[in-house]
């Protein structure tokens, strides 16, 4: 007898496609991941930008309507002490500053990678240069006009900063949105027609696989066939040819039994 070899079944194909699919899915996962990870960052860092877009654009709406207040207060301020001085002491101020008392420090904040500078007003403790400024009269008024406009300065700086970090902000984030919008309308729709093209190529290549196994166990099959088939008719005719054999040696030894026999005369 001939044994037939290992053809694959319908369950061995439904096998063999899960753990090609399986495989597949891997494959394209990892081309795909990259260019998701790389928009998923993007999104997020958008969404961080314009949360922090949107809490600098409200802190710059009160520092205007603040500033516009104190501008306000130190303008009447300083009608107060040229009208208790009886004239402008700009030039008196002018000579009395030895030294800058008010400076701005400049230091960054990270947001989403994005450096924005923050400026913070700093006033230095020591000698008042206009301590005798108003001494004669009007002195309280010169003090009260000082430290107001001394507010109105730290609002200057306060804004100042807001507005930097928003123009950056602005421009960053016009950045981010090209990405994003590149990314979602250009390499995710080429990286998905990429896809869709292998799986329709490997597919094919599984029905071509599918067709060639097929074929190849129909052709073992029909082998198989034919080799049984050969060989039940050798058997068949081995037989027959053996019962042929014995029954000629029969009758052979039937016709010896007969000729050794001699007839013996009778006489009545």
């Amino acid at each position: 007898m001939v044994q037939a070899s290992w053809a694959p079944t319908w369950d061995d194909e439904l096998h063999l496609d899960a753990a090609r699919t399986t495989t597949r899915s891997k494959q394209l996962n990892a081309v795909v991941r990259p260019h998701l990870r790389a928009a998923s960052y993007q999104l997020s860092s958008q969404c961080l930008e314009q949360g922090r877009f949107r809490e600098i654009t409200k802190r710059i709406d009160e520092a205007k309507r603040k500033m516009g207040r104190v501008m306000q207060i130190a303008a009447f301020s300083l009608a107060e002490v040229t009208y208790a001085v009886g004239g402008d002491i700009g030039f008196q101020v002018q000579e009395s500053a030895k030294q800058a008392r008010f400076r701005v420090q400049t230091k960054q904040e990270n947001v989403s990678g994005v450096m924005l500078p923050q400026f913070e007003s700093i006033t230095a403790e020591g000698s008042n240069d206009f301590g005798l400024t108003g001494l004669g009269k009007g002195g309280q008024q010169v003090q009260r006009c000082r430290e107001t406009y001394s507010r109105a300065v730290e609002t200057l700086v306060e804004l100042a900063s807001l507005q930097t970090a928003f123009v950056i902000l602005d421009e960053v984030i016009k950045v981010v949105n090209r990405r994003v919008n590149a990314i979602e309308h250009v390499i995710i729709p080429r990286t998905e027609n990429t896809i869709k093209y292998i799986n329709s190529e490997l597919d094919e290549l599984d029905r071509e696989e599918f067709y060639r196994l097929k074929k190849v166990s129909n052709k073992k099959q029909r082998d198989t066939a034919a080799a049984d088939a050969e060989m039940k008719a050798k058997r068949e005719a081995a037989e027959k040819a053996e019962i042929a054999n014995s029954q000629s040696t029969d009758t052979t030894a039937a016709a010896d039994l007969l000729g050794e026999q001699e007839d013996q005369d009778i006489i009545f």
